[in-house]
């Protein structure tokens, strides 16, 4: 079930990913950091990056490959392969149960795919808005991570070192809308 939800959750992030055009690589994001090429970056990356947590790698080998390109010449193929690879890691026998270390705290590997996948999610409404594609994410992501958000980061300090201060949710605002504030982003501002 973890493993198909992190599944349906990239199949949205390639949806738009397969969108962008050839002069979109360069777009800004809402990560104020990363153009729409340093986001698919991240997110193929960090596909790897939780395999080698899985195979042992250590929180230190974690951040140093953070940044590294794992795109090369074609992004798409990059991404859906380590997609691919990551979702076989996490159904090995015993992955879920695995103790990783994870960068903000230990963790079994049940929670870390359940943090790959809510990371999948927000940032596939980041390369929508990128892109000024449709934005409306999966809403049974939506209502999963709403409402097991506090088990999947129970003890993390996500906030203080990944998302930025949540604005304020708009009143009457969407269920995903409240959401995307929890992590810092501003659905109201436009792209």
């Amino acid at each position: 079930m973890l493993v198909d939800r992190f599944l349906l959750a990239s199949r949205g992030f390639e949806h738009h990913l397969r969108a962008v055009p050839p002069g979109g690589w360069h777009a800004p994001t809402p990560c104020a950091e990363w153009d729409v090429r340093a986001l698919v970056n991240h997110m193929t990356r960090g596909n790897l990056n939780y395999i080698g947590l899985l195979r042992g790698a250590s929180r230190e080998e974690f951040r140093a490959r953070r940044d590294e390109d794992a795109l090369g010449d074609d992004p798409v193929a990059a991404f859906t392969g380590s997609v691919r690879a990551c979702a076989a890691a996490f159904a090995e026998e015993g992955a879920l149960e695995r103790v990783v270390d994870y960068p903000p705290g230990k963790l079994t590997g049940r929670r870390a795919l359940a943090v790959r996948t809510t990371d999948s999610t927000v940032h596939t409404w980041d390369l929508a808005r990128a892109l000024g594609t449709d934005e409306a994410l999966d809403p049974g992501l939506v209502a999963w991570i709403d409402e097991d958000y506090d088990a999947i980061f129970a003890g993390l300090t996500m906030s203080s070192q990944v998302f930025a201060e949540p604005p304020p949710a708009a009143p009457g605002a969407s269920r995903q809308d409240r959401l995307l504030t929890r992590f810092g982003r501003d659905p109201r501002r436009a792209g």
